[in-house]
Parts: C-alpha cells; sequence; structure tokens
C-alpha cells in the first residue's frame, strides 16, 4: 500500500506531500491545479523517462519518492532481500531524481538503483490507470496472468512455465549431445589410433626420470667401476687405507683413556669414523663389482626415451600431459561406443517432458476457455452502470503457432463500446475515460485475485454524472474494499464516498505558481463536495445537498 508520496520541485509543485491510507482515496480540486501533474510524478517513479523539463523552473533537481508498507507482501520483501535492500520495518521506499541537466538516479530503499529497477518494482505496487504507457490491462502478458488468477490456475501456469523450460534446456542438452558424438564420430577412427598408440606404449607415472637414471649409470659404468674401486682400496682394502690407519689411532687411545678416562668421547668418536670408513669402503667395493657394463640394455633403455619423446612431441608437452590425453581418449572412445544408448535416452526423456508441457498445457487450455467466457460475462454486467450500456466484452484465446512457455495460446481482453462494432483488442479503445471505465469493472471482478495493491484512476469520470457517477462511485467503494484505491475526480458522488479527501490548488510562492494539497474533513470537505455539485458552492441549498450526500454513504 502507498502510504505517502512525497514530491519535491516538479513541474509547478515545490514541495508536496500526500498521506495516503487504506481504501478509497480522492484528490479534487479546480481545472488547472495541477491534479494531473501528481498522477505524471507517480507516473515518473513507476519507470516514465524523466526529462529535464519536469524540474520545477529556478530548481536544481526535481525529486519523487514514495513510501510503501509491504508487510503483507511476502514476495516483495524476498525480491528486495535478493537485492540486497531488506526491508527491516516492512517498508519500501522507492525515489526518482531528475537533474535540470537532464541526468537522472533511483534510490531503492536508500541504495542505488537503475531506474528499471525502481519502475519494475513499483509496477507491482502500483497500477496507474489514465495512461496508456501504465496501464497493465493492456499487456496481453498481464491479460493473460489476470484470466490464469480468475481461473485459479495460477500454480498450472507456474507448472507449465517450469515444464516447458525444462523441455527446452533437454533440447538443448540433446542437440549439444548430438552434435558432440557427430564430432567424436567423425574422428572417430583418429581417436582409436591415438589411444591404441599411447596404450601400446604401456607408460609408468614416474618412468621418465627412473629411465634417465639408469641411463646414466650404464653410459658411465666403466668409470664408475674404476672410481669406486679406486675408493674401496683407499678407504678399506689398500695398502695404508684410512681403516687402517682409524683402527691404529683407536688402539692408541685406548692406552691413553686408561691414564685419563675423560678421553673416553675422543676414543668413541673415533670408534664410530672407523665403523663408518670401513662400511662406506664395503658399499664402495659391493658397488664397483656389481656395476654392469650393459650396451644393449643402454640401446632399449634409449629406445624406449625416444618412444616417450615421440608422443610427448605429439601429445605433451610433458608425460603427464600424455598420460592426461590417455584418459581423455578412452572417455571419448567409450562415449562413441555408448552413443546409441545414451541419445535413446536423452530421446526418451525430452518426450517424457514433452507430454508433461502437452498434458499440462491442455489442462491450462481448459480452465482458461472455462473462465474466459464467465469473465466477460461479469464484467460486461458491470459497463452499463458506468455508463455504457450498449457496450459488449470478449476474452479471446488466440492459437499460437507453437507451443509456448506460457501454454498454446495468448490472451486478449476484447471489448465493443458502440452498438455494431465488433469487441477489439483494449489497446486499440480510443477514449481514456470510456478505458478507464471498463478497467474499473475489471478491477471489481478481479479485485479478489489481482495482486497488485494500490490502483490510482485518472480520467476516470470523463464526460459522465448523474445515474453513472452513482454507478462509478458504487463500483470504486467495492473495488477498494480488496485494494487501495486513489482516484482524481470531478465527481462530488465519488468524492463523497472516500475515506481519505485530498484537495489540490494552485496558488504562488515568490512569483512562480505552486501547487499544494490539503486533507480535507467537517465543513472544509462539505464545501469542497458543494463546489463539485456546481452551482453556488456557498448557498446553503449546495450545501445541504453536499451534507446529504455525505449522509448517504456514512
Amino acid at each position: 500500500m502507498l502510504i505517502e508520496l512525497r514530491i519535491r520541485d516538479f513541474a509547478v509543485i515545490q514541495d508536496l506531500t500526500l498521506p495516503l491510507g487504506p481504501g478509497l482515496n480522492v484528490l479534487t480540486g479546480e481545472t488547472g491545479a495541477g491534479k494531473s501533474i501528481i498522477v505524471d510524478a507517480l507516473a515518473l517513479l513507476l519507470g516514465e523517462r524523466a526529462s529535464s523539463e519536469d524540474v520545477r523552473a529556478g530548481s536544481a533537481r526535481a525529486l519523487v519518492e514514495g513510501v510503501f508498507d509491504v508487510s503483507s507482501r511476502p514476495q516483495v520483501l524476498q525480491a528486495l532481500d535478493e537485492m540486497g535492500m531488506a526491508s527491516d520495518d516492512g517498508l519500501v521506499i522507492l525515489r526518482r531524481e531528475v537533474q535540470a541537466e537532464g541526468r537522472n538516479r533511483a534510490w531503492i530503499n536508500g541504495s542505488p538503483a537503475t531506474a528499471s529497477a525502481v519502475g519494475t518494482l513499483g509496477a507491482g505496487l502500483v497500477d496507474l490507470h489514465g495512461q496508456h504507457d501504465h496501464q497493465t490491462l493492456l499487456r496481453r502478458g498481464a491479460q493473460r496472468e489476470i484470466l490464469d488468477a480468475f481461473a485459479g490456475a495460477r500454480t498450472l501456469a507456474a507448472q507449465v512455465r517450469a515444464r516447458f523450460d525444462a523441455c527446452v534446456e533437454a533440447r538443448r542438452t540433446l542437440a549439444s549431445r548430438t552434435e558432440r558424438l557427430r564430432q567424436l564420430e567423425a574422428e572417430g577412427d583418429f581417436l582409436r589410433f591415438q589411444l591404441e598408440e599411447i596404450q601400446a606404449a604401456r607408460i609408468e607415472p614416474g618412468e621418465e626420470g627412473a629411465l634417465q637414471e639408469e641411463a646414466q649409470r650404464l653410459s658411465h659404468s666403466q668409470e664408475l667401476a674404476a672410481e669406486l674401486s679406486r675408493a674401496h682400496e683407499l678407504l678399506y682394502a689398500g695398502e695404508g687405507a684410512i681403516s687402517d690407519r682409524l683402527a691404529e689411532v683407536g688402539r692408541l687411545l685406548t692406552r691413553v683413556v686408561r691414564l685419563d678416562p675423560g678421553l673416553g668421547s675422543l676414543q668413541e668418536m673415533v670408534e664410530a669414523a672407523l665403523q663408518s670408513v670401513q662400511e662406506a669402503g664395503r658399499a664402495a667395493g659391493t658397488y664397483a663389482a656389481d656395476v654392469e657394463h650393459d650396451p644393449l640394455r643402454l640401446q632399449a633403455i634409449e629406445h624406449r626415451r625416444d618412444l616417450l619423446f615421440k608422443l610427448k612431441r605429439k601429445y605433451g608437452p610433458e608425460l603427464q600431459d600424455v598420460l592426461d590425453t590417455e584418459e581423455r581418449l578412452v572417455r571419448e572412445v567409450r562415449e562413441l561406443r555408448d552413443a546409441d544408448d545414451d541419445l535413446a535416452a536423452l530421446e526418451s526423456q525430452l518426450d517424457a517432458i514433452l507430454e508433461e508441457v502437452v498434458e499440462l498445457s491442455a489442462r491450462l487450455s481448459r480452465a482458461r476457455e472455462g473462465a474466459a467466457q464467465e469473465l466477460a460475462q461479469r464484467v460486461e454486467r458491470l459497463l452499463p452502470a458506468l455508463g455504457m450500456t450498449s457496450a459488449r466484452v470478449e476474452i479471446a484465446l488466440l492459437p499460437e503457432p507453437e507451443m509456448g512457455r506460457n501454454g498454446a495460446e495468448s490472451v486478449e481482453f476484447r471489448v465493443a463500446l458502440n452498438e455494431g462494432f465488433e469487441p477489439r483488442g483494449l489497446a486499440r479503445v480510443a477514449s481514456g475515460g470510456e478505458l478507464s471505465r471498463v478497467m474499473l469493472a475489471l478491477k471489481t471482478v478481479l479485485a479478489e485475485v489481482d495482486q497488485v495493491p494500490t490502483l490510482v484512476f485518472d480520467e476516470i469520470d470523463a464526460g459522465i454524472g448523474g445515474t453513472v457517477a452513482h454507478g462509478v462511485a458504487e463500483t470504486l467503494s467495492q473495488v477498494a474494499r480488496h485494494h487501495q484505491v486513489f482516484v482524481i475526480t470531478h465527481l462530488a458522488q465519488l468524492a463523497s464516498r472516500a475515506e481519505a479527501h485530498l484537495l489540490v490548488e494552485k496558488g504562488s510562492e515568490k512569483g512562480i505558481a505552486t501547487t499544494r494539497v490539503e486533507c480535507l474533513a467537517g465543513e472544509d470537505r462539505i464545501h469542497e463536495i458543494a463546489r463539485m455539485l456546481g452551482g453556488d458552492p456557498g448557498s446553503e441549498a449546495s450545501l445541504e445537498h453536499a451534507r446529504s450526500l455525505l449522509a448517504s454513504v456514512e
């Protein structure tokens, strides 16, 4: 619900705050007082294109701000939370700013936003009637949603959309899979050749390093044998070997320790060194004796290394890349082998989803067919009371060339306002007043299912009076039981039924025209109703007429 509309430096409005309440709110005033400008400001908030011409003369910027109570609308609160603009108090504040040099900005709950985001959110909160660009019911998509709501088929329509989207995704998956397998099939022989080539090599992880080490040993086997034999001699086996000399030092220290036991640690170090040298010497001898000079093995290793090098050049650059390629080729060859089964499974899945879409769409079509005529008849029955005695209403279900995410047909609300004419789409109805009354009749029927909480009607009383005026007033009162309704009117019959009556007056501020709004009650409201009734607003007859009109609806 819109609880407050704030307008500053917009057109002739300097600073204006409109407090609005639940039920029926009316805005009245003399022609030219600025009532339509208030609607223009609200339209700006709902996404209308901004213009520097909207800025009041002498001002740097124009501001329009709407405060909405959305505490009873969890879907709006969730949308705000997803946008990172959560509301802790159940309020949402939309704001548009237009600068004199042409730039414009927008905010949602104090956070910068795009004008389109503000407009999108606002469109779910306010339905503005009177200006074609902002009439939700002129859009076929909205008409379809309203019919579905009236038919109690919102959940069914959502299921159709969900399964259709799943069908589209299944088709995309099948097409992608088919194309993928087509490409693999075109390369099938080559893929199998590559896999056989790599698998024939029987590559072991890490073998490249081991081959390099073995090749190094074999290619230097004679040098290794000679050098390690020399080391064996020096450390352990030769005359005057280091181990013999250390043994001699050990015997010397054995005698010394008897004289000074404190030298025991030195003796231990020498004994440990002797053991290490002996062990190293024996190991060098063993290695020298076991060194193998095997030209055939070296040749085999070089052949193996050449093979790995060629594989790396083709599938590398590293050996691990070759192994990774092998894994990929195994998967792709398996894909080719299982292609028929995979495609059959995807086609079966698609057929099942498509069958669901067809069945759900058929159910949705039946629900729409059953509701379309009833909705049209109920709306049509309301139109005579709104001054359209010859009007006929039709809700057409137009088959689509192909089934879509919204079912098998589009929906168009049509009306013929004069006898002898065929019904035409609502968007082609010329008169703003007549169009607003058609919308009012629809809103009356749809009041319990329509999700937009605030309805704004402009031009709804154009060219009507007398009995029709009473009919319009009664109809709006019915709608206001389910929605907040904001009406700009010249009808005293309508104004007299309002829960909140706002008067727009034009004045002057420092030589510049300005508009102000006053909340009316008591005698002030009686005088305004008397003015709207015509005649002399100050005469006792007019005032008594106004009192009786107000009393009749209390």
